[in-house]
Order: C-alpha cells, then sequence, then structure tokens
C-alpha cells in the first residue's frame, strides 16, 4: 500500500489550483474537449477534471502528460525573495536555505564560514547548537526564534546551553 502524502500547505494548494485553471483554460482556448485531452494524455476525463481542479493527489506524471499534450511547459524557477529578501515561511515549512543575512544572531555565532551566504538547515542546526552559549535569545527577532525552535524540533535535540 502506497505512503500517504504529507499534507500542505494552503500556498501550496494555492499554486496547484492556479496551475489546474491555467490548464483548464488552455484547453477551452484550444478549443478541444476533455475527452479529446484526457485520452491524448493517457488518462480519463476524470483524472484530466482533478488536474483542472489543482488536485493534489493526482501524479506528477498525470498532470505532466497533460501538459505536453496541451503543448504547454512546466518551468520551475527560484522565487524573487530567494536571493533578495528575508524568507517569512509558511506554518510548518521552511527553505532549503537559510540566508546568513536574515538571521543576525545565526550570522554572529557563524564566524568560521567563510564563502557563503547561506546554509543547509543541518549546517544552521550544527552553528546554534555548537554555539547556542553564544545566543543573545532576548535580542532574537521572532523569526529567528521559529527558527531556532523548529531545527530543534525538526532534529530532536535540545541546546543544554539555551
Amino acid at each position: 500500500m502506497p505512503k500517504k502524502s504529507p499534507p500542505l500547505n494552503e500556498f501550496t494548494l494555492a499554486k496547484l489550483r492556479q496551475l489546474g485553471e491555467q490548464i483548464g483554460a488552455r484547453r477551452k482556448a484550444l478549443g478541444v474537449n476533455a475527452t479529446v485531452v484526457a485520452e491524448a494524455s493517457g488518462l480519463s476525463r476524470v483524472t484530466l477534471h482533478r488536474i483542472e481542479k489543482g488536485e493534489p493527489s493526482v501524479t506528477m506524471g498525470a498532470w505532466s502528460n497533460v501538459i505536453a499534450a496541451l503543448d504547454m511547459q512546466l518551468q520551475l524557477q527560484a522565487s524573487q525573495t530567494a536571493e533578495a529578501a528575508p524568507v517569512t515561511p509558511l506554518p510548518g515549512w521552511w527553505p532549503v536555505r537559510i540566508a546568513l543575512a536574515d538571521y543576525p544572531q545565526l550570522k554572529a555565532v557563524a564566524w568560521q564560514v567563510h564563502g557563503t551566504d547561506f546554509l543547509t538547515l543541518v549546517e544552521a542546526f550544527d552553528i546554534y547548537e555548537r554555539n547556542a552559549r553564544h545566543l543573545n535569545r532576548p535580542s532574537m527577532s521572532a523569526q529567528e526564534q521559529a527558527l531556532w525552535e523548529a531545527l530543534q524540533q525538526a532534529f530532536g535535540k535540545r541546546a543544554s546551553h539555551v
């Protein structure tokens, strides 16, 4: 039995609905009925309808087949905030890379890190954990405190100096 998919946040669900709407709009703009697109994609009409509604339970392969059948392209790109502005994380979500500039306490205790402005979650946790006694907790922003707490929870450790 397949493993159950993790719950999706509202941002992701909204993006899937938006993509589904774009697929439906493209099909209608081409003047092609759902049965033709479904058959060309190797899917049932019901599955195509679920894609156009943005349902996350449909496989990525099915989404890709429909996109190809409608002569569309799916392009991934980094968020414009990825390099420029601080990322405001969604509940239960953290970026893959942590920008040192967004977390002043982390930057202050990461003095040994040279040649990069970003850390992985593991690297950030290790630096926080190793240097917890040097953190100025009262001056941490709410965002940085949330990151530190989420990292502790994710990696199942607690800093003994905090």
